[in-house]
This record gives structure tokens, C-alpha cells and sequence, in this order.
């Protein structure tokens, strides 16, 4: 009997995911512990394995489909095995101006348009009208359209219900002077692979179409974004639209503290910048309690342990993994807590539990040669440290100009729960403890 493939559920805050590929195909031998598919949720890329061994049979959710936890997508089993009636899910109707409005073609129409169009090439703009709008086009126009590289969605049609027809297409070809074009042959074959529409491209040089000005038209087609970064734009835009950001930025001198860590390094123990910083942060969170934590708008909610959360760049999108119970840990096992969580998100293999329920966080551009930026606070928390890089630069001391290394510290901030002179002491706190070296030889003795 078939097994059905399972979506499962990554974290507790995981209500839907999106497959990013099939790593077997219908068919094939699966042994148990093979990886069967990647899965892209909020947070990240998850591997997910088979645990018994037998032939992938059906493949029922396609990649780049968003569908609940718990869906079957799949079915492992014996050639010959029955399959149950199983309907592929939909997919989720897009958003915005796409939402508003519906394709309907013939199905030859249809066949001929997703060999040689994109989705986004049958698509009329928004009108103001109450239903949506319905796109028509008779399959010879389809075909035209096709064979001539272009969109047919600008075409106003003429037969029933605003149908076009292939005389719209030959009407709307001779008015835009389709017919002067000069398109090499190298760059209409690509055009229709790609679904540019050559009446869209800029010819170059001499009036012609070629292959690298079509190579440009596609380089600027809008592409998806990936499942992480657009739940990154929507939550930071939300954080940013709702949360009444403020800045304190202080310069703090590591130039004490950056030659203790390089005898640390000698004699084997290798902290980081961060794990210093992270430290300091820990031990000014203790002390002013009221920045761990969040509001909704109308209740405070004050954290009982820190979880510390530290931003790290992917391909993909910026992830945060949390160090739970941070204040908790020495700084040996800040470290050693750190890295793994970085490790385990730059692979892949973070678990969105793992990359969530921080309540404060630090975004460190150290490595950038960066003077100094501000940060936007993750939603749920009150604040966010932005740190930029350790650069040598005059100060003064006891009345003499001289050159140490000094680190600039922005802490972005919410206003609602955190005021200016909370923040200031709070930062203050911080860059009193990354200066204060016999604390450093105290926590690492």
C-alpha cells in the first residue's frame, strides 16, 4: 500500500512551507534516510528525509508551492501500489495586482502560451472595474503572438467580449512597426525562451536587436523573491512602520580590549569581537531590564531570560539564530554557542525554533569597514545593536591627541517602552564594559 508523503511542520510558529526541489524523481528508488525534498519556510532551507525505503510513486506538490503542514505531497511505495485520489493543491493566489484578476484561454491557447510566454506575459493591468478581469485570445492570435516574440496582453481585441483575434495581432504588429525591427537570429531565440517581448527591448547600436540587448531585457524581468526574503521585507517593513524608531550611537575604545583577545588567541582560546560584544550586551540587560522587553501598543511584556539573538548574512536573506537563556551561559559557552548557530545557519540546517523568540539582537558589519549604521528592530523585541568596524582614529587622552582602535555602537530603539535616557544608560553600559579590561581577564581566567 503507498505511503503518503508528508509536509512537515518546522517549529511551532511553521503553519505553511514551500518545497524548493525534488531531489527524487517519480520512479525512483528511495532508500531509507535518502533526502527526498528541500523545504523552504520562513526562516530557512530544511532537508527532509524518507524514513523508509521503497519507489517515489507520485510527486503531488510541485516545487515553489506554498502549502499547510501536514499536506501530503507525495507518495513512497511498490510499483503497482494503489494511489489514492489525491487533488494537487492550487496555488496560492498571488498578491496584489495580480490577485485582481484571472487568465482564460483555449487549451490549445494554453499549451502554446506556457511553451513560449511567462505567466506574467497573459496578464492585463488593474482596472477599476468590480470583477476581475478576464484575458481572451483566440489560438491563432496565440500563435501569431508567439511566432512574432511578443506580449499579446497591450492588444485591444475585437471579438466577442474584447476576444483578440489574429487580425488584432497583425493590426497591433503594423501600427507598433513590428515589421522594421531588425532582430538577429540569436537574439529572438532567446527572447522567445526567455518571453521577452521584442517590442519591449532598446536596440543597440545601429538600430538592431542583438543578442546582448536581450541578454540586458532579461537580466531586468523581476524574479521572485525567495520565501525568506519576502518574509524579511514584510516583517521589518511592518517593524519599521509601526514601531517609532530612535538612535543612540556612542564610539567605544577595543583598543585594550582588541590586544587582550589577540593573547587570548595565542594561547588558544580564539573569541571573537562579537562574543565580547554579545557578552557585554548580556551583562546591560541584566542591569536595565526594561530593554528585554516587547509591546504590542497596549501591554508590556517584560522577559525572563534573554534570548540574544545575532544576525547572520545569507545568500538567501539575513537570519537571526537566538541564543536561548543567554544569561545563563560564560562566555566560553557564548562562544561556542554562537558559532555553532552560525555554522548551522550558513549550511542550511537551522531550525526555525532556532531562528526565532529572540528578544534582543546584534547586528555586527564589523567585518565591512563600516563607520558606523543603524539597524531596524526585529518585530517582538525593543532593541537592536548595530556595530560597526574597529578603525584606528585620533582622540584624545589626558590631554594628548593619540590613535586608537575605536568601534562606533548604534542602538536603535522603541520608543514606546524605551526612552532616550534608558537607551543612553543602557548603551553607556555596554561600552563601559567593552572598555573595562579586568573585567575581560576576570571572565576569562
Amino acid at each position: 500500500m503507498a505511503t503518503p508523503i508528508i509536509m512537515p511542520k518546522f517549529g511551532q510558529m511553521t503553519e505553511e512551507s514551500a518545497i524548493v526541489e525534488w531531489l527524487k524523481k517519480e520512479g525512483e528508488l528511495v532508500a531509507q534516510g535518502d533526502i527526498l525534498f528541500t523545504v523552504e519556510t520562513d526562516k530557512s532551507v530544511m532537508e527532509v528525509q524518507s524514513f523508509e525505503a521503497g519507489t517515489l510513486l507520485k510527486i503531488v506538490v510541485p516545487p515553489r508551492v506554498a502549502v499547510p503542514v501536514q499536506t501530503v505531497v507525495g507518495f513512497l511505495g511498490q510499483p503497482g501500489d494503489p494511489l489514492p485520489a489525491v487533488t494537487a493543491p492550487a496555488p496560492k493566489a498571488m498578491s496584489g495586482a495580480t490577485a485582481a484578476r484571472i487568465v482564460q484561454v483555449s487549451p490549445t491557447a494554453r499549451t502554446i502560451a506556457a511553451a513560449h510566454l511567462p505567466p506574467a506575459t497573459l496578464a492585463l493591468p488593474v482596472t477599476a472595474s468590480t470583477g476581475p478581469v478576464v484575458f481572451r485570445i483566440s489560438p491563432r492570435a496565440t500563435a501569431l503572438a508567439r511566432r512574432r516574440v511578443i506580449d499579446p496582453a497591450a492588444i485591444i481585441g475585437s471579438g466577442p467580449m474584447g476576444r483578440i483575434l489574429e487580425k488584432d495581432v497583425k493590426q497591433y504588429l503594423e501600427a507598433r512597426g513590428y515589421h522594421k525591427l531588425r532582430v538577429t537570429p540569436a537574439a529572438r531565440e532567446l527572447a522567445a525562451r526567455e518571453g521577452v517581448d521584442l517590442l519591449a527591448v532598446s536596440p543597440g547600436e545601429g538600430g538592431r536587436i542583438t543578442l546582448a540587448d536581450v541578454q540586458l531585457a532579461v537580466a531586468e524581468k523581476p524574479r521572485p523573491m525567495s520565501r525568506i526574503r519576502q518574509v524579511i521585507a514584510q516583517r521589518l517593513t511592518q517593524s519599521f512602520r509601526d514601531t517609532p524608531h530612535f538612535y543612540v550611537t556612542v564610539s567605544v575604545d577595543m583598543t585594550d580590549l582588541v590586544a587582550y583577545r589577540a593573547q587570548l588567541k595565542q594561547a588558544g582560546a580564539p573569541y571573537t569581537v562579537t562574543d565580547f560584544i554579545a557578552k557585554a550586551s548580556v551583562l546591560a540587560l541584566q542591569e536595565f531590564p526594561d530593554v528585554n522587553s516587547s509591546t504590542d501598543g497596549r501591554t508590556r511584556c517584560w522577559h525572563g531570560h534573554i534570548n540574544l539573538g545575532i544576525a547572520v548574512s545569507l545568500e538567501q536573506g539575513l537570519v537571526v539564530p537566538v541564543i536561548r537563556a543567554a544569561e545563563r551561559l560564560t562566555l566560553q559557552e557564548l562562544s561556542r554557542h554562537s558559532k555553532a548557530l552560525a555554522d548551522k545557519a550558513r549550511a542550511g540546517r537551522a531550525t526555525p525554533d532556532e531562528l526565532s523568540g529572540g528578544t534582543f539582537t546584534i547586528s555586527n558589519l564589523g567585518m565591512m569597514n563600516v563607520e558606523s549604521f543603524g539597524a531596524i528592530i526585529n518585530p517582538g523585541e525593543s532593541g537592536i545593536l548595530a556595530v560597526a568596524s574597529i578603525l584606528p582614529q585620533p582622540v584624545v587622552r589626558a590631554g594628548q591627541i593619540a590613535v586608537r582602535q575605536i568601534m562606533k555602537l548604534t542602538l536603535s530603539c522603541d520608543h514606546r517602552i524605551v526612552d532616550g535616557a534608558l537607551g543612553a544608560k543602557f548603551i553607556n553600559a555596554i561600552k563601559q564594559k567593552l572598555e573595562d579590561i579586568e573585567l575581560w581577564k576576570h571572565l576569562t581566567s
